[in-house]
C-alpha cells in the first residue's frame, strides 16, 4: 500500500490559535498619547503602527481587531485626531506588544500646515522609532493606494529591507463584489511590493482572524537581526 500522506494541521489546533490571537488582542488598553515624538515613552517591546488615510476606516479596524467599541477614537470629522495613541497588549497587566494609532492623513478639510506637520511627525516616527516591528496600512480598495500611501511605503522601504514587516488591509471589502475584491487584491499586491495584503471588513468580520494571526505571529517571532555594515 502507498504511504499515507502526513495529516494536515487539525482544525481544532487552528481554532485554538485563532482564539489565542483574538483573546490577546482583546487585552488592548490605552497606554499614552503624544503630539510629538519626544513625548513618546522609550519602549523595548514590539510596536505595530496602524496608518492610513483619514477615511480608510483605521479606527474601526483597530476596534474590530481588539473587539472593543471605543478603544481607537473614530472622529466624525476625519483628520482631526492629531496625536499618536499607544495601546498596550498583554495578559494579566503585562505588556508584550504595543499598537500605535497614527494620525490619519490626506483629508482635504484639514489646513495645509497641519497636514505637513502630521506628515513630518509620521515620517520621523516611521524612520526613527527603534522598537517598531511592523506597519499596518489601511486602504479603501475602491480607491486603491494613493500618492500619500505610496509615499509612506517609500519612507519605510529601507526599514523593510532590514526586516520591518508591513501589512496592507483593504478595508470596507464588503462594498465590493467577489470579482472586484479579487481585482483589488491583485493590484494592491503589485503596489505593496513585498508586503502582505488582506481583504478586511469590520461589518462582515472578513479578514479579522487572518489579521489577528498575522499580528500574533509577528510578536512571537524573534526580532530581525540588523544587516552587517560593509567596511568603508
Amino acid at each position: 500500500m502507498p504511504p499515507r500522506p502526513a495529516p494536515a494541521r487539525s482544525r481544532p489546533d487552528a481554532d485554538a490559535a485563532t482564539r489565542q490571537a483574538l483573546g490577546w488582542l482583546h487585552t488592548a488598553r490605552f497606554l499614552t498619547t503624544a503630539a510629538q515624538l519626544d513625548q513618546l515613552p522609550a519602549l523595548d517591546t514590539p510596536e505595530i503602527a496602524f496608518v492610513g488615510r483619514s477615511n480608510a476606516g483605521k479606527s474601526t479596524a483597530i476596534n474590530t481587531l481588539t473587539q472593543q467599541t471605543q478603544l481607537a477614537f473614530a472622529s466624525r470629522k476625519p483628520g482631526r485626531t492629531q496625536h499618536i495613541n499607544l495601546f498596550a497588549l498583554g495578559r494579566q497587566g503585562q505588556t508584550d506588544a504595543v499598537l500605535a494609532d497614527l494620525p490619519g492623513y490626506g483629508y482635504a478639510a484639514v489646513p495645509l500646515a497641519d497636514k505637513l506637520r502630521w506628515q513630518r511627525v509620521m515620517a520621523n516616527y516611521l524612520v526613527s522609532r527603534a522598537n517598531l516591528r511592523a506597519v499596518v496600512l489601511m486602504c479603501d480598495p475602491r480607491h486603491g493606494l494613493k500618492e500619500l500611501d505610496e509615499a509612506l511605503l517609500d519612507v519605510i522601504r529601507p526599514r523593510v529591507e532590514q526586516g520591518l514587516k508591513f501589512l496592507v488591509l483593504l478595508t470596507k471589502a464588503d462594498k465590493l463584489t467577489r470579482a472586484e475584491q479579487a481585482k483589488a487584491l491583485s493590484i494592491a499586491r503589485l503596489q505593496a511590493g513585498g508586503g502582505e495584503v488582506m481583504l478586511f471588513s469590520a461589518l462582515k468580520r472578513q479578514g479579522v482572524e487572518p489579521a489577528a494571526l498575522w499580528l500574533r505571529a509577528l510578536v512571537d517571532a524573534p526580532p530581525p537581526v540588523p544587516s552587517a555594515q560593509e567596511p568603508a
